[in-house]
């Protein structure tokens, strides 16, 4: 097909330069039946919009359109009945993995003609893709536009950002919140989808307006989306049951592959990244991020746009406020499971491995997992607390957790894990004065599990003024029991000063009484 400028081309050569068809085609290099046909009926058309007193706007119009060819009758040579209802039958298929969750696993147009390749159908691949795209632009749809209440609706989703936090780019997932009415904005960034964060950027958000919307609108997020019951219909997972109750907010999905019907929320993750992170994207930590993009945040929703008539989505936020639902306390989001502690005395969280007390090898413990943190509990009692790794196969070990088992080996102290993540202060000392007694050191790690790291290296200072070389955890007890005792005898003495302090005041008090009393008796006697 030729371009309206090849058209123009033509005509212009011909009826303007009085060029002939055969030397056109020399110059141009187009058929001379194109070039023929298009002088032919530019020529009639001319001719026939002279000669009429009210010249037919359709024809003005068709004189100076661009070529086109009326291929609705051409007849599918290749394409026969047995290879549309195939085409049709992998279409479906399709349509069948969007609705059961396995959107990824499609045919693309690319893999139907494979398939019909491989069955022993000859076609082409161009006449494959013309097909399917005829048969899906048939049947478009159209949209409704939507008019919001105050207060109805915010939409909810994740999008990733690429960052470089500490020298090292890492993708962070930013789950954002829209309000539908007012497009006021929240976003939030994390290292991953898990429900501890997906419910911690609720709570988040939900805080920061001071209220919540009637309805949350969701896609088919895992966190979000527990199995489809059928196309239409999803069950939600447990913990967004649990969350919408407390809060008291009704949920909403959007039909498989339809990101139009959240759409305030899919422009906002494209319009925050570009917005926040086009200007800065390098940080010392995922806090420092976060902080910024809550500032960028700020400035975002105290700009006017358009289709706030005039007004900022903080602004109508603060005019949605009356018709939120009121705000409960902050909501546990905890991600919570039992698990039971390994021959190690480690729990695995997310393939990431965690310590606790050696006594509670082979037993299950209750763990409460955050955003930031990990509880660990047994008995209903705290029995140690990790900061959440974000890494894959990463173990997080305390030395103290293992005290009972070292004592038992000490050889095994050298060289294991906890040692390698102990405190570096610990590792000073160690190396200073215990590597030939590994069992004495333990001794000194229950010290200062009772007294403090501070006070046993203020103690450990003491004696290295005195003899460097003399330094054990005998002598560092007896001195931590001699300031104990020091601490004690002041203690006492402060108590016992201030009884005294008390007992004067009472016998000055109790004196005083006395000698009012018997200045009383005096004057009566002389009255008498």
């Amino acid at each position: 097909m030729i371009s309206l400028m090849e058209k123009q081309e033509i005509i212009l050569s011909h009826f303007r330069e009085g060029k002939s068809q055969w030397q056109i085609h020399r110059e141009t290099g187009i058929d001379r039946k194109t070039i023929r046909k298009y002088i032919r009926d530019y020529d009639s058309k001319k001719r026939q919009l002279l000669e009429t007193s009210n010249p037919d706007k359709e024809l003005i119009a068709d004189i100076i359109a661009a070529p086109k060819y009326d291929s609705s009758n051409r007849i599918r040579r290749k394409l026969s009945d047995q290879m549309i209802e195939r085409i049709h039958s992998f279409l479906n298929e399709n349509e069948i993995k969007k609705a059961t969750g396995r959107s990824k696993q499609q045919k693309k147009k690319i893999d139907i003609y494979e398939c019909l390749i491989e069955e022993g159908f000859e076609i082409s691949y161009p006449t494959v893709c013309n097909y399917i795209r005829e048969t899906l632009n048939s049947s478009k749809e159209a949209y409704v536009r939507q008019e919001y209440q105050f207060g109805e609706i915010c939409e909810f989703d994740w999008g990733y950002v690429n960052l470089i936090i500490a020298g090292r780019q890492k993708t962070y997932q930013m789950a954002a919140f829209t309000s539908a009415k007012g497009n006021y904005r929240f976003a939030n960034l994390y290292p991953s989808q898990k429900m501890e964060n997906f419910l911690d950027a609720h709570v988040k958000f939900f805080n920061e307006i001071g209220g919540v919307y009637q309805t949350v609108v969701y896609d088919n997020m895992k966190v979000a989306v527990k199995r489809f019951v059928t196309k239409n219909e999803k069950q939600p997972t447990d913990d967004l049951l649990k969350l919408s109750m407390y809060y008291g907010f009704k949920h909403r999905f959007c039909n498989v592959c339809k990101g139009n019907e959240k759409g305030h929320v899919e422009r906002s993750i494209e319009y925050i990244r570009r917005k926040a992170f086009s200007k800065r994207d390098t940080f010392e930590s995922i806090e420092e991020a976060n902080t910024y993009l809550s500032d960028e945040l700020k400035k975002l929703n105290a700009r006017i746009t358009d289709y706030g008539n005039g007004k900022c989505p903080k602004d109508i936020m603060l005019e949605e406020f009356p018709y939120l639902i009121p705000l409960m306390p902050s909501y546990d989001i905890a991600r919570t499971m039992e698990l039971r502690v390994s021959k190690y005395a480690v729990i695995s969280v997310d393939e990431n491995k965690y310590s606790v007390p050696d006594c509670l090898v082979g037993r299950f413990v209750f763990v409460k997992i955050y955003p930031e943190k990990i509880l660990i509990y047994h008995n209903n009692k705290l029995v140690t607390e990790h900061n959440k790794s974000y890494g894959v196969h990463a173990w997080n070990i305390k030395i103290e957790h293992y005290l009972k088992t070292i004592k038992k080996k000490p050889g095994s102290l050298h060289s294991s894990t906890a040692m390698q993540q102990m405190n570096p202060k610990l590792h000073t000392i160690y190396n200073k004065y215990y590597t030939e007694n590994p069992k004495d050191f333990i001794e000194l790690l229950e010290l200062i599990g009772e007294n403090g790291l501070e006070k046993i290296e203020n103690i450990i200072k003491e004696l290295e003024k005195l003899n460097p070389n003399g330094i054990n955890t005998e002598k560092i007890k007896m001195l931590s029991n001699r300031h104990q005792e020091d601490k004690e005898w002041t203690k006492n003495k402060e108590r016992t000063t201030e009884i005294e302090e008390q007992s004067k005041l009472i016998l000055n008090l109790y004196g005083n009484l006395l000698n009012n009393s018997t200045v009383a008796f005096h004057k009566e006697a002389k009255i008498i």
